[in-house]
């Protein structure tokens, strides 16, 4: 998944950045202006949002980035006491409000109850098939036993299972998965190699006939709920 991190405290935005990098693609961003300069030119599943930045109240920017992300989910990060400024956040399609200073792993924690909520799952832990995903310890056990993948294929599982019954084209997983492409460098045997791989580990286990190819598209996860 994307992030992009509006915060003018570089060592805040260094801090988050380093910690949320283990598990997401991130952005940064100083000012409102590079903000919407970023939006513009990709689309993000988070945009963390400071609301004193030095150009522009971060409110005015949350309206104007609604317009350019709209699909993004928003978490407003200040050190902003008043009630007012965050049900004004709130009301404006903010998905959540952190008070600074924050834990970076109330952040994380934050983040992921968010991402479960708009994609419809109650619980941290998936079943599919017959497997469990554990989309926080970014785990996937089968019985008592946890299946070994790598970093980039629990990335790919977990962003398709999190969209399930859609299907994905293969750039749509590329950019969510490893960031933007350019035409010249694009290859969707990235994707392949890596569906290969997951189906390869998990066969070992149990069926895999939820995690369909649809041809010339891409992938999809295909569950009964």
């Amino acid at each position: 998944m994307k992030v992009l991190i509006v915060e003018d405290e570089r060592s805040m935005a260094a801090e988050m950045e380093s910690f949320l990098k283990k598990a997401y693609l991130c952005d940064l961003a100083y000012t409102a202006k590079q903000g919407l300069e970023k939006m513009e030119e990709n689309q993000y599943d988070f945009i963390l949002l400071d609301l004193g930045l030095p150009d522009k109240d971060g409110l005015h920017l949350l309206q104007e980035a609604k317009k350019n992300c709209p699909d993004a989910s928003y978490i407003i990060l200040t050190a902003r006491g008043h009630l007012e400024d965050r049900v004004k956040g709130l009301d404006l399609g903010a998905d959540d409000y952190l008070p600074k200073p924050f834990s970076l792993l109330e952040l994380q924690s934050r983040m992921q109850a968010v991402a479960r909520r708009k994609f419809g799952f109650n619980d941290a832990v998936v079943a599919i098939g017959a497997f469990r995903v554990d989309l926080n310890k970014r785990t996937v056990v089968f019985g008592k036993e946890e299946v070994e993948l790598s970093r980039k294929e629990f990335d790919l599982l977990s962003y398709l299972l999190l969209h399930k019954n859609r299907p994905l084209t293969r750039m749509q997983l590329s950019e969510h998965i490893w960031g933007n492409f350019s035409d010249d460098d694009y290859d969707s045997n990235y994707i392949d190699v890596h569906i290969k791989n997951i189906r390869k580990k998990l066969s070992a286990y149990s069926s895999v006939e939820w995690l369909q190819t649809i041809r010339s598209v891409g992938y999809k996860i295909k569950t009964e709920g």
